[in-house]
Order: C-alpha cells, then sequence, then structure tokens
C-alpha cells in the first residue's frame, strides 16, 4: 500500500510572528507554524510535522502577499541564513520584535504588578552595524535555480560567502553583504581572486579537503580593523605571499592574522592564530572603558547598540560604593569593567578561559582592581562555598547564553537573596522561564527589550528583578 501523503493546508492566512523567525496561522482553531512568510500572508502549508494542538510545515504556495511586504535591498535574501525580515520596513522589524517579547512573558505578564513592557529600541543603524563577519570559502557554490535541468546540471564553481538557510554543507558565492562596511565586501573578494588566480583549492565542507577555508573580518569603532585568514593546510609556500598580498593590498589593517585549521569544523578557539602583520589586538571604547580584543576574543557584534545595553544594564543595577556584584556569564568583562568604578566589588564568572584571561587583561588595561574573574561552569562552581569565598553580592547582573540559565543557577540565586538582579538577554523565551523560578521572591519591575541586529529575528531584553 501507498504511505498516506501528509495533509496540505490551504488558503492559511498568517497572522503573527513566532519564536526563531517562524509564522503562523489557524487552521480550524490549530495553530500551524511555518517559515519565510509574514502577517498577512495567505499561504498553502504542506505538513511537515503533527504535534498535540499545532503542526509544522513549509510553504507550497503563496495566494497573497502581505501588504507588510517590500523588495529586499540584498540579491542574496531568498538564499542567505543570516537576514529574516529584510522584505518589511525596519519599523515593522521592531513591531514583531516587541511582539515576541510580549507573548515570551504572556503567563508571567498576569503576575500582580508586572509592569509595562518598555518600547523596544532601535539600533542606531539597520545597515553596515557588524562589527564582525565570518565567510566560508566554498570549491561548489551553491546554484540557486530551481528550474535546471538534474540529469545534466550546471558546473558548480569556486564561492566565498555564507551558508544557504538551512544547509550547512552549501555556500553561496556572495557579491555584497550589507551587515558590515563596504571594506569587508572589498577584502573578501581581493581574497577571492587572489586564490583563484593561483589555482588554490576551495574547501570541500563535505569530504573536507581543500586549501582555502575561512575568512574572518572585524573592526571597532576606534578605526582597528583586523582580518584572520583560515587555512587547511600547512604550506607556508602558498600562505606567505598571499598575506603579504592582502597587507599590501589594505593599509587599513592593523592586525593581520592567519590560522591554519585541520579539524573537521571551523571552530579557531582551541587552535594557534599567528599574527602575521600589525598589533597584536583591537581597541575598542565604550564609556570610558577600553577593551582589548584578541583575534579569539568575544563582543557584542553591534557596537553602537551594545552602548545602549550596557548603559541600560547599569542604570537598572543602581549600583552604590559600598555594593558587591556577581556577573554571571561574564565573558571578557564588558559589564563587569563598567560596574567597577560604582561598587566595591565585582566577582565575574565565565565558563571560556580564554575569555576570563580577556577579562583580566582589560582589568590592567583600564587600572581597574575591584574586579575578581573566575574560569567555570557556573552551574558547577555557584555553591555556598563560592558565596562564602568571594562573599555576599547584594547585586547580582547575569546574560547567559541563549539556553538561559541552569535550574541550580536560579535555586542558587534564590539563595543568594541578592537586592536586585539585571538579567540581560538574548532570548525572552528562555529568560522568561528563568525568572518563572524567581517570581515567588522577586518582582519583575522593568523589562527593555534591544534590538541588536536589524534585518533578523534575534531580539535583546533585559529585565529588572527587585527582591519582595
Amino acid at each position: 500500500m501507498a504511505r498516506n501523503k501528509k495533509k496540505i493546508h490551504q488558503h492559511v492566512l498568517i497572522e503573527s510572528v513566532a519564536n526563531s523567525g517562524s509564522a503562523f496561522g489557524r487552521v480550524e482553531g490549530k495553530v500551524v507554524f511555518t517559515e519565510g512568510v509574514i502577517p498577512g500572508d495567505i499561504v498553502d502549508i504542506q505538513v511537515a510535522r503533527k504535534r498535540n494542538g499545532y503542526d509544522t510545515g513549509y510553504v507550497t504556495a503563496i495566494h497573497k502577499k502581505s501588504d507588510l511586504r517590500i523588495e529586499p535591498f540584498c540579491t542574496h535574501f531568498d538564499i542567505c541564513g543570516g537576514c529574516t525580515w529584510q522584505n518589511v520596513e525596519y519599523e515593522t522589524q521592531l513591531q514583531f520584535k516587541q511582539q515576541l517579547v510580549d507573548d515570551a512573558f504572556r503567563l508571567l505578564k498576569r503576575s500582580p504588578g508586572f509592569p509595562e513592557i518598555e518600547k523596544i529600541i532601535a539600533s542606531p543603524y539597520d545597515r553596515y552595524y557588524r562589527n564582525k563577519m565570518e565567510y566560508t570559502f566554498t570549491n561548489g557554490a551553491y546554484i540557486f535555480d530551481p528550474h535546471y535541468d538534474k540529469s545534466n546540471p550546471p558546473e558548480k564553481k569556486p564561492g566565498c560567502g555564507f551558508h544557504v538557510k538551512g544547509q550547512f554543507a552549501n555556500v553561496f558565492d556572495m557579491e555584497r553583504c550589507y551587515l558590515q562596511g563596504s571594506l569587508s565586501n572589498e577584502i573578501r573578494m581581493a581574497v577571492r581572486s587572489y586564490a583563484l588566480m593561483h589555482g588554490f583549492a576551495f574547501y570541500d565542507l563535505r569530504n573536507h579537503t581543500g586549501y582555502m577555508r575561512n575568512l574572518i573580518i572585524r573592526n571597532t569603532g576606534t578605526g582597528d580593523l583586523m582580518v584572520i585568514l583560515v587555512v587547511a593546510l600547512d604550506e607556508p609556500e602558498k600562505l606567505l605571499p598571499m598575506m603579504e598580498h592582502i597587507r599590501s593590498t589594505f593599509p587599513e589593517i592593523t592586525s593581520l592574522y592567519y590560522c591554519i585549521n585541520t579539524k573537521h569544523n571551523d571552530v579557531i578557539y582551541d587552535i594557534d592564530v599567528t599574527l602575521f602583520a600589525g598589533k597584536p589586538h583591537m581597541i575598542e571604547e565604550i564609556d570610558g572603558i577600553k577593551y582589548q580584543l584578541g583575534p579569539r576574543a568575544f563582543f557584542q557584534t553591534n557596537t553602537e547598540q551594545a552602548k545602549n545595553l550596557y548603559r541600560k544594564t547599569i542604570a537598572y543595577a543602581a549600583l552604590k560604593p559600598g555594593d558587591k556584584v556577581y556577573d554571571l556569564y561574564t565573558g571578557l568583562g564588558s559589564i563587569a569593567l563598567q560596574a567597577a568604578n560604582k561598587c566595591s566589588k565585582v566577582v565575574g564568572v565565565e565558563l571560556v578561559e580564554a575569555a576570563i584571561a580577556d577579562a583580566k587583561e582589560n582589568a590592567k588595561l583600564n587600572n581597574i582592581d575591584n574586579c575578581t574573574f573566575i574560569a567555570g561552569d557556573m552551574a558547577k562552581i555557584f555553591t555556598d562555598d563560592f558565596i562564602a569565598e568571594h562573599g555576599k553580592a547584594n547585586v547580582v547582573i547575569t546574560d547567559p547564553p541563549r539556553a538561559g540559565m541552569h535550574k541550580d543557577v536560579c535555586l542558587q540565586l534564590l539563595k543568594l537573596a541578592p537586592e536586585r538582579i539585571v538579567y540581560v538577554s538574548c532570548n525572552p523565551v528562555t529568560q522568561a522561564r528563568d525568572i518563572q523560578l524567581l517570581i515567588d521572591d522577586y518582582k519583575v519591575t522593568a523589562l527593555q527589550p534591544f534590538d541588536q541586529f536589524p534585518q533578523t529575528y534575534h531580539v535583546e531584553s533585559i529585565a529588572l528583578l527587585e527582591r519582595r
């Protein structure tokens, strides 16, 4: 017997955005989630998965396009995995993100005294706002043509760009990206051209062969520019002339690095990165605090909006000279250092040892001596012994990854019982989940959404919790 085909929901009106860039409509009262649509679209949806209470699927036809749609400004919008909402005005994107935060806190908003969610703070720039981009070389750039003859497909050519949406092994050859300044595009194209002219093999992501792997470009508001070229083989006769070509062609580069990555993943945090020319670090500065950034340092990707984020975080903390502060998931100490001159002591904790090393160096750079930085897994080291050793904090700032805080960390916060908790989040869903564990002892007195990543579905939020 033939297997039953999964159902197609026809003429579904898309009602609202949902988490992770999807959106939903309803069919006979049942919610149906899909991607690549916006509110107001009327579409057919092929069901891919049935769940209790909802279906997920993909669009097979668009019968009516939403009046909210505009023409995307990037020619790669349909295939790129980066931007999601370039097909709507920026003001509409902000409305969508405001809605996502509101949805994430729907249950908590029923709590007595829960504050009105503040209006989202827009990014100062909605294009060219990123200070870091990573491009991938491929020996067979993705061909975006659903109508080509698959029995006689066109020859794939080398390329350098981003991964195709939802397809890690496929990379498309990029013409131009609007997320970092034009110099980033010029450097990428120059390195790509040099490699092609000299016959260097671009990387095969499936078979892990080839030479050219990745190109990372970073910049700061102070004018520093860092370029990191990643190759797959130790062949100095190829590498060194290419590095010299990059150096001489782009005198704007202040730090030029290379890295030989023989692994089957693109992570370079665990391997050597070699300085070819220029300074070993870039310098970023926010409100008088300087940050020394090496090739593997993590920093907020949208520098101008990071300034607003840090200022709001410090304002919510309302620090006094005698306060002791815990800065959980501190990274390279970016927020801890902003807080240091407003309180008596800051203790920062971070899983990544290299980030803690950077935090200590940044404290020295700024002549800050009241910060202690500790490397470790928050869920394991944030214990009664930790509090006894470092003193009881009366203010906690926490900025966890997208997965949020471990339940044990939330429970330990209840035992610590600080006066205020400032929770910075890049995922309001997990932020709301964690706050739900704290809500009996803490009331949310402020909630401020931020847009750190225009053209995408990502949204940040800062919650101020005060002990009841």
